[in-house]
């Protein structure tokens, strides 16, 4: 007897039927259908950025510069170290807000009009090698030079060390060379037209009084002179000791001749020769001394009356001449003043000449770009999600 053999063991495998062309199609769907928000929202993106930064991007040189702005005060205070050399000491308390200040200046229109006559900067931002999305636009107006000019040009400061970072980017080593190293020189020649309208400022109120107590005391020695020129004397004063030293001598010649005369006339006739000379001699004496006391005073051309406005003139010359000196010294006081509170600017770091592109970062943009659109698509992807489940 033989056994049962199963029919299946010989049983023949059908050929698979071929898929059809609708079957394929009907596929594709399903599978666009899943995946069509994906290719949409990142993939088609990441490959148009990737697209443009790979052979399309223009390539961005970097060159960056350090400095510090510092005053006469702060570079004469004692300090160790390298600070001193670069300009650290005491940089942030003597000229923090003129740091900020000159930054402002070098990224305003003032900054970017100055760059312009110097260096054609619309020129250098419009070469034809650059991208056209990175390129400056045509006749570009003001403001959007300005707005393209602030993208290029960054200045950050520290408040820590007092230093101004500057990174200027352009399409050529040579420009953003050039940029940066005019941006330098036009802010040390802000700040020396700063320097120097502070220093007016500051000496223009000491000016003004040294000019006023220096007119007052020419007036008052023009009014010594022409009251010298009307007494036709140069020294009232010494005259006048001299007058008042010749009076007492003829008064004192007087008061002897008197007492001689007095004398005689005890002892001899007064028709003696002796006793009329001498009272000749006493009425001589008199009227000189009359005379010269008429001459010191009792009239408004004597003596006494022209030594007192003398006098007065002389004591407002004193006056005149010590506010003088007062107005001098203070106007050199503010002078050194002023000149210790000079600001200048010290280059810690010169403009370098860029040999490799920095910018712009393909590597890192097109991760960003890839993250940015991943969290894109996972949103809409749970907002989706949500809607779905509540339509259901």
């Amino acid at each position: 007897m033989h056994g049962h053999t199963p029919p299946e063991l010989f049983a023949v495998d059908a050929p698979a039927k071929p898929a059809t062309m609708g079957e394929h199609l009907r596929a594709l769907a399903r599978r666009w259908h899943a995946y069509r928000g994906f290719l949409l929202v990142v993939l088609l993106p990441l490959a148009a950025a990737a697209l443009y930064l790979g052979p399309l991007a223009s390539n961005q040189y970097v060159s960056e510069a350090h400095f510090v702005v510092r005053s006469v005060a702060s570079g004469q205070a004692a300090a160790s170290g390298i600070a001193p050399l670069l300009g650290l000491a005491n940089a942030m308390p003597a000229s923090q807000t003129e740091s900020l200040a000159l930054g402002d200046y070098l990224t305003s229109h003032d900054a970017v009009t100055a760059l312009e006559q110097r260096l054609q900067l619309t020129r250098l931002f419009q070469r034809s090698e650059v991208d056209p999305l990175s390129r400056l636009g045509a006749e570009p107006t003001p403001e959007a030079l300005l707005k393209y000019y602030r993208r290029q040009v960054k200045l950050h400061y520290s408040s820590e060390t007092g230093i101004t970072t500057m990174k200027v980017r352009a399409f050529r080593p040579d420009d953003a060379y050039r940029i940066a190293a005019t941006l330098l020189d036009l802010g040390e020649a802000r700040v020396n037209t700063l320097n120097q309208r502070a220093f007016d400022d500051a000496l223009r109120a000491a000016r003004t009084q040294l000019a006023d107590a220096e007119a007052d005391l020419a007036g008052v020695r023009q009014k010594l002179t022409a009251l010298r020129q009307d007494d036709r004397d140069i020294d009232p004063v010494r005259s006048g000791a001299a007058q008042i030293d010749l009076a007492a001598g003829l008064r004192g010649q007087l008061a002897t001749a008197r007492a001689q005369l007095d004398s005689m006339r005890g002892s001899l006739s007064p028709a003696a020769p002796q006793v009329r000379v001498a009272a000749r001699r006493v009425a001589a004496l008199a009227a000189q001394v009359g005379a010269e006391e008429g001459r010191m005073a009792g009239s408004p051309r004597s003596m006494a009356t022209g030594l007192g406005r003398y006098e007065a003139l002389k004591l407002r010359e004193d006056f005149a001449a010590k506010r003088y000196s007062a107005a001098a010294a203070a106007l050199e006081s503010a002078r050194e003043q002023a000149s210790r509170q000079q600001l200048f600017v010290v280059r810690v770091v010169a403009p370098n000449r860029p040999v490799k592109s920095l910018y712009p970062e393909r590597g890192w943009t097109l991760f960003s770009i890839f993250v940015g659109l991943l969290l894109v698509y996972a949103i809409g992807w749970l907002i989706a999600a949500g809607v779905r489940e509540h339509a259901s």
